[in-house]
């Protein structure tokens, strides 16, 4: 079998504490991918590690049959949201999303205005991004990471400081975008959150992977 996501032997340590024990994992396309554990578990290592972020001290991660750090830098189509979302403060939403889909030049101002929507936030809104709550920037956050329709789609903590009405809104979300066959990681310290959503979760605890919870 073709993997979507190979990870072998996947080390990192910092300042001799392991943050990541020699980690080995093949993900398939399409599929949901859940990581529990508590905070400063390994999670948010492992998914800066799968984006290119940072440099492991052992092992190699292929995405797409590309190695991440030799073959690419950050992995092809790709949208993520790791510990917290990179938001301009002094910006709207709208500005926030159209500098970042400058970049890449994929998307226009009708994609933007839609994903806002998507996510419940207002496309014409003059509020700025530093006086928005914490629910309202993690909506903001997941709209950056989904605009441009990722094949992978990496989410940190996604149901962070979003109400109940806001969890509601990420799922539904979460599952479109894996019937249109985006792969799906998502990580939370609260096994509830997303062992609805995920066809397979994974527990970590200490930088160690495993299949179930001990």
């Amino acid at each position: 079998m073709d993997y979507f996501i190979e990870i072998e032997g996947l080390s990192k340590a910092i300042k001799k504490q392991v943050i990541l024990d020699h980690i080995d994992l093949r993900l398939e396309k399409g599929k949901i991918y859940g990581f529990v554990g508590r905070n400063g578990s390994g999670k948010s290592m492992l998914f800066k590690a799968i984006c290119g972020f940072i440099t492991p001290d052992a092992g190699q991660i292929k995405v797409h049959g590309k190695r991440i750090g030799k073959d690419v830098d950050f992995p092809d189509s790709t949208g993520a949201i790791i510990e917290k979302p990179g938001l301009i403060p002094y910006m709207t939403a709208f500005e926030n999303l159209k500098t970042f889909a400058s970049i890449q030049k994929r998307i226009g101002d009708r994609q933007i205005r839609q994903v806002l929507e998507l996510v419940g936030l207002d496309p014409d809104s003059r509020k700025k991004v530093r006086a928005f709550s914490l629910g309202m920037k993690q909506r903001l956050g997941i709209a950056q990471a989904i605009m441009e329709q990722p094949e992978l789609l990496v989410l940190d903590e996604p149901m962070n400081g979003l109400d109940r009405e806001g969890v509601q809104d990420i799922k539904r979300i979460i599952g479109s975008m894996q019937r249109d066959g985006c792969t799906i990681l998502l990580s939370s310290h609260i096994a509830g959150d997303i062992e609805e959503l995920a066809d397979q979760v994974f527990y970590m605890d200490r930088g160690i992977l495993s299949e179930r919870m001990d």
